[in-house]
């Protein structure tokens, strides 16, 4: 069987791209972020809603 081009020019683009150093992460990753959010969310429950005057009575 015919193959799709030859073996030696194989990794040809790879080694001519030029190497970009990695950046810093610059916000929270999601699963942290979600996280938080969430905390957040049930520490302010009786505060924010619909019924917000009805549970401030209590």
């Amino acid at each position: 069987m015919p193959t799709h081009g030859s073996l030696t020019k194989a990794g040809k683009v790879r080694s001519q791209t030029p190497r970009i150093e990695s950046q810093g992460r610059k916000s929270t990753i999601p699963r942290i972020r979600n996280r938080k959010n969430y905390a957040k969310l049930i520490s302010n429950q009786d505060k924010f809603g619909r019924n917000r005057r009805r549970r401030r009575r209590r």
